[in-house]
């Protein structure tokens, strides 16, 4: 059974708000049924936490969970600035410490893999202020040179470093249009799933941001190395689940992935695309839970 859709006013109503250096944070702290080191999972772009709605219930099976809205994300702050990946793993950090988390499982998803790239590097240098004791990797251009990326994203990254001017954002309906395009061609997501992501992208201007946040691409080029290879070498067991029919992070990122650490578990979500949480919450939730356990 799908679960109901989560409206952005109950998401916003679930969640708080914390202060940090990079400006007021959306989080979401769930109980966990096990007494496992708590889960914090990381959202991609241009979406939010809220993307992990259906499977909060599976998420939670092994211990308590912490999502949050990365700035320019969601419902955190969007101030119109520079973003950088290594201010969003300042932020992460400082949600950590504020909450008191010393050991975590770290989830991440798409551009959420990036962050958590410069976290576990942070990790082998010796200099990062919570343990990751497992991951566990969701479709993200974690090889950037196998990327499929769209014509949307492409514009946006031809833009200035700029915010777009009053009433230049992508609107809501495009916007939940291009989500679509990333799921597989038979997903059965609702249209009102993907209009409460677009709305979440758009909320308080974040659609003229768009332009600064996709920098993004451009750090990975830059830090693949650090990145990608603190993916491929931190010593926390790895899971990789991943939706094979991808139109942007293809199967074969994980298979160069499986190649380069072969103890991973590599799960290959069949006939699921860019979001497996969203388009068959109950298989993708099961693999989860198995992969928490």
């Amino acid at each position: 059974m799908t679960p109901a859709s989560v409206t952005l006013d109950e998401w916003r109503a679930r969640g708080r708000t914390l202060s940090t250096a990079n400006g007021d944070v959306f989080v979401v702290e769930v109980p966990g049924a096990g007494t496992g080191d708590p889960v914090l999972v990381l959202h991609g772009f241009p979406t939010s936490s809220h993307d992990w709605a259906p499977v909060l219930g599976a998420v939670a099976t092994s211990g308590p969970v912490v999502l949050l809205d990365l700035p320019g994300y969601g419902l955190s702050a969007k101030p119109d600035r520079a973003y950088t990946l290594f201010d969003q793993a300042d932020t992460v950090e400082e949600v950590a410490r504020e909450l008191g988390l010393t050991s975590v499982v770290l989830v991440t998803h798409d551009m959420g893999d990036s962050v958590g790239g410069e976290l576990l590097a942070r990790s082998i240098d010796g200099n990062l202020s919570f343990e990751v004791s497992r991951r566990v990797l969701i479709n993200g251009s974690i090889y950037l040179e196998l990327a499929h990326l769209t014509d949307g994203q492409k514009l946006l990254e031809s833009l200035p470093d700029e915010m777009l001017p009053e009433d230049a954002g992508p609107p809501l309906e495009g916007l939940a249009a291009s989500l679509r395009a990333t799921l597989a061609p038979d997903a059965t997501v609702s249209d009102d799933d993907l209009r409460t992501a677009a709305e979440l992208i758009v909320l308080n201007g974040g659609n003229r941001l768009l332009p600064r946040l996709i920098r993004y691409l451009q750090e990975r080029r830059v830090h693949e190395e650090r990145w990608t290879g603190a993916i491929e070498r931190h010593p926390a067991p790895l899971t990789v689940l991943w939706g094979d029919l991808d139109p942007i992070a293809v199967w074969p990122m994980a298979e160069r992935l499986q190649a380069a650490r072969p103890d991973a578990t590599v799960v290959r979500l069949e006939g699921i695309g860019h979001y497996p949480m969203l388009e068959d919450p109950g298989r993708f939730g099961r693999e989860l839970a198995a992969a928490l356990s």
